[in-house]
């Protein structure tokens, strides 16, 4: 959309890059919950000293997904294989690494309907917080808007057209967000 002037154009421009990285970060999140099956991004911010420098697993070798609640990690050094096996233990991802000497095998457990649940309310207290994180974003649109408005550079009537334009967005963000906490939701209460 073309806007009156520059100030505007800002106060969309961040308005929207605030809104992504809200997003973008909520869904990092679900991305990491663990929802009865086995994901390689348990893993992959898990950090190993590997000669003085910290590496990410996915940096030293091949994860793979086997089998639906099996993750294995093969290492293209193998010397490290005892290094990546503290290092998901002290991670406390709720597996117990099994190293055989080629590769390291981790097992999820199924899980229990409580565990389940309890999920479900971290997913449903982040779908929240992303909403907050939204709202405060169209504050600080709303409040860009009226410094504009105040400085008399934009009829009055454009800047209430932009302002139900911000509106108008939140509102399909927040249809977003909840859609993915309820794609979230159902794929942790499937068995």
């Amino acid at each position: 959309m073309n806007y009156a002037n520059d100030q505007v154009a800002e106060v969309f421009l961040n308005l929207e890059d605030s809104c992504n990285k809200a997003i973008e970060y909520m869904k990092n999140e679900f991305a990491l919950m663990r929802a009865g099956r086995a994901n390689p991004k348990l893993v992959e911010k898990i950090t190993v000293d590997y000669y003085g420098a910290m590496t990410p697993i996915n940096q030293m070798g091949n994860i793979a997904v086997p089998e639906s609640r099996t993750l294995t990690i093969t290492l293209w050094d193998k010397s490290a294989l005892g290094l990546v096996e503290k290092a998901i233990l002290a991670a406390n991802i709720g597996v117990t690494p099994q190293n055989d000497g080629t590769l390291i095998r981790l097992t999820f457990p199924a899980l229990t309907e409580e565990r389940r649940r309890d999920l479900v309310k971290g997913a449903k207290k982040l779908a929240e917080d992303t909403k907050v994180t939204l709202r405060n974003a169209r504050r600080d649109a709303m409040e860009g808007l009226k410094k504009v408005k105040n400085s008399k550079t934009v009829s009055e009537d454009l800047i209430a057209d932009y302002e139900k334009e911000v509106d108008k967005t939140l509102a399909k963000l927040i249809e977003t967000v909840d859609k993915l906490f309820k794609e979230k939701e159902t794929d942790i209460m499937s068995v």
